[in-house]
């Protein structure tokens, strides 16, 4: 298989093997006597290829060349661009799925592609690869301007991809031509229903009320968490949405049937039968689909292997026309997917599915969705991990980044991708340096400088690379203070190379965001320690004056590189910098328990430190992201005990819990404070119930809960926030989910 692979990758080359037996000369002073022959009755394509051709030539050298049918030429020097018979007669040879060649004889030049797309990609190839030019970004693409345009004399330039299907979900895929340059796809083009599809098909709110027997049996309920695949009317109904849809776009190539993200699969008699048959819900899920795409047999399906489906089924095999997608969401990212361990039951899982199918397809990930800014180094894991899929059967994939939002490296992130994507055995260093030498110009060998030793740190912190992490808990390791010093330092000889340019400048802007956006997080997480927004003036602290200015820079600055939310489903810019402006209005409040020491019954959760124990007691509160300033407690009680080290007149005692529902965070059940003098006997100082949610609600919410103490002398103040013993029914959960609790700075006034 290896072998194979090797072969394969030796021949779709990057550049061609040139003939040494001299050069055509296309276009000599501006002027060419070629002209572009098209076929007779030519595809759309490559009507489109040769006007792309045309207009480039117009650019590139001055040269207008006029575009022919193949009928009217008479061997004049030509250009042929498609199916001519020109090009037949040079190579028949049958070109399968989006190949092309580009070639030429000793004065003719040949571009034809097989389906798709395949000639517009020869077009292109012949642009960047011959003639110079680049398409970075979504950015007007580079011209390398000139009189004389050359090509080898017998050149024989024939490329395939190694990956049926191609899509890089970053900015710069949003532009249509960007797409077309590097040979990339767009769901939205290639499938007629995508992702999680079962409610798209079939909506609880069109269905539930009528037909509750069509969506999930859990715990003896009827709920819309999933559908009963085991029911004819589910069947019945999705072939009547399937056999409208797709006279409607006919033209679709793929064809979505998965579950929805979570849990909540249906328990019913006959769907538990099949999940013990089949070794969980991923069984009656492709037997399901296998029903729908024999009813359909001339279109090809696709499902998620995700999660509560992520294993092979036990003895049911896909469909022919069924193509497996398969996440590898559980591994982190700071070494290939080939080798680290958190990607241990992905590789099990992959060659599960090799084993019973030749269509996989992989959706993979390559920015951290908690934070689509923090820097993300797993740039070097790009290469080995498309080899590793391209060895293990992985005939495409979605390598999902930050979408339509500027993300870390979002460029340069892309422009990797899509190259590797069509051939992963290129070189990752000829490709960085291409592109951060034609982006960024004299900047680019600074930011490359950049980029090595931030992956060279996170290597030798040996710090996990999570795509639902957290800058602010890097900041022992990658993301220290020292190092981002070390970072800035670099990109501040970046903005030195370029200056007086405003385009080269504005970019170099942009990759140094993630690092203004980890300072200006972190700093809220030291709060009133060194690096903190927060410093002292005299027995309090106020905000360092220069920190509402640095914010709003940094504002202005996200809107320029296209920044439009700052996590998946997360808060806009706008959004941001209200929540500073809170934070900056907010006054700092002495507490009498102001760095108290803090001990715990339930342990904080290991995902989630902030803190530790120490975040109750450090003086600062929580906002709405509950992973900073939040000691974040998961399916147990907090039980808190502050020591205030002497004995205090108190008079009050004040908290925050957290409401946030998506990650299945809840109010407490009731909350409970108790005063002491000695640690060991607690006097009841109140009692307050909490409202915990009875109806669906995923509005984050602080609430906040004030306890006035009869005037009393303690050492000790205990807090209990009791925590619910499961997940509200609303919010569909698998049974092994527990509620958690969060619980910001304790008060004692």
């Amino acid at each position: 298989m290896m072998h194979g692979l090797l072969l394969m990758m030796t021949l779709l080359t990057y550049n061609s093997c040139q003939s040494t037996k001299g050069n055509i000369n296309l276009v000599a002073g501006g002027r060419s006597s070629y002209v572009i022959v098209l076929p007779d009755e030519a595809a759309k394509n490559e009507t489109k290829a040769a006007k792309l051709l045309q207009e480039y030539l117009q650019r590139i050298c001055g040269a207008s060349l006029q575009i022919i049918a193949e009928k009217n030429y008479h061997d004049q020097a030509g250009i042929f661009i498609g199916n001519t018979a020109h090009a037949d007669a040079l190579n028949a040879e049958k070109l399968k799925g989006e190949s092309f060649f580009i070639a030429t004889d000793k004065r003719d030049v040949y571009i034809k592609g097989g389906s798709g797309k395949g000639v517009i990609y020869g077009i292109y190839t012949l642009l960047e690869n011959y003639f110079g030019c680049r398409k970075y970004a979504d950015a007007p693409v580079s011209i390398a301007a000139s009189k004389n345009l050359d090509l080898p004399q017998q050149l024989m330039d024939r490329q395939a991809p190694v990956f049926l299907y191609r899509e890089t979900y970053y900015p710069a895929a949003f532009d249509n031509e960007y797409l077309e340059w590097h040979k990339l796809h767009r769901f939205e083009d290639l499938w007629g229903i995508w992702g999680h599809s079962f409610f798209k098909i079939l909506p609880p709110k069109d269905y539930f009320a009528t037909h509750p027997e069509y969506y999930a049996l859990v715990n003896g309920k009827r709920q819309a968490s999933q559908l009963c695949l085991s029911n004819e009317g589910v069947y019945n109904e999705m072939v009547a949405y399937f056999r409208k849809a797709i006279a409607d776009n006919p033209d679709a190539l793929y064809w979505s049937i998965a579950p929805e993200d979570g849990g909540g699969f249906c328990t019913c008699d006959q769907c538990s039968k099949a999940n013990a048959e089949e070794g969980g819900p991923q069984g009656p899920l492709v037997r399901f689909i296998n029903r729908i795409a024999a009813a359909f047999p001339e279109q090809q399906f696709t499902t998620l292997a995700y999660q509560y489906t992520a294993h092979p089924p036990v003895k049911t095999k896909p469909a022919k026309n069924v193509f497996i997608m398969l996440s590898s969401i559980d591994a982190n990212r700071q070494e290939p997917l080939s080798t680290i361990p958190s990607a241990a039951a992905f590789r099990k899982d992959l060659e599960g599915w090799g084993a019973i199918t030749d269509n996989i397809f992989l959706w993979d990930y390559t920015t951290q969705f908690t934070n689509y800014l923090a820097p993300f180094p797993d740039y070097n894991n790009e290469q080995p991990n498309l080899e590793y899929l391209a060895a293990h059967k992985v005939k495409g994939v979605f390598s999902q980044g930050s979408g339509d939002t500027y993300g870390d490296m979002a460029a340069y992130n892309s422009y990797l991708q899509a190259k590797l994507l069509w051939n992963p055995g290129l070189s990752t260093e000829e490709i960085t340096n291409d592109f951060l030498n034609g982006y960024y110009g004299p900047a680019g060998p600074f930011i490359g400088q950049y980029l090595q030793v931030l992956t060279t740190q996170l290597r030798n912190t040996k710090t996990q690379l999570d795509i639902y992490g957290n800058p602010v808990n890097n900041y022992k390791n990658y993301l220290s203070p020292e190092a981002i010093d070390q970072y800035s330092g670099l990109l501040d000889k970046a903005e030195k190379a370029v200056e007086g340019n405003n385009t080269l400048l504005t970019r170099v802007y942009h990759a140094r965001l993630p690092l203004e956006y980890t300072v200006l997080q972190q700093s809220r997480f030291f709060g009133t320690d060194k690096f903190g927004y927060l410093i002292p003036e005299g027995n309090s602290f106020i905000v360092n004056p220069r920190w509402p200015e640095r914010v709003k820079r940094f504002a202005a600055q996200c809107k320029l590189a296209g920044v439009k939310e700052l996590s998946e489903g997360g808060s806009t810019i706008d959004a941001y910098q209200q929540e500073w402006d809170s934070i900056f209005a907010r006054k700092w409040i002495s507490s009498l328990a102001f760095r108290a020491k803090v001990s715990l019954l339930y342990p904080w959760a290991e995902d989630y430190p902030a803190k530790k124990e120490a975040t109750l007691t450090d003086g600062l509160q929580g906002d709405k992201d509950f992973s900073i300033n939040w000691l974040f407690i998961y399916g147990k009680d907090l039980v808190a005990t502050i020591d205030m080290g002497t004995e205090k007149p108190v008079n009050e005692v004040n908290m925050n819990f957290l409401q946030d529902a998506r990650h299945y965070i809840f109010s407490p059940a009731d909350i409970t404070v108790e005063t002491s003098v000695d640690g060991i006997n607690f006097i009841p100082a109140g009692k307050q119930p909490s409202s915990p949610l009875s109806e669906e609600d995923y509005n984050v919410i602080i609430h906040h809960y004030r306890f006035p103490v009869p005037a009393v002398k303690a050492r000790y103040i205990r807090v209990t926030g009791r925590c619910l013993p499961q997940v509200p029914a609303w919010r569909t959960a698998p049974v092994s989910k527990k509620a958690a609790i969060c619980c910001d700075e304790i008060y004692v006034l």
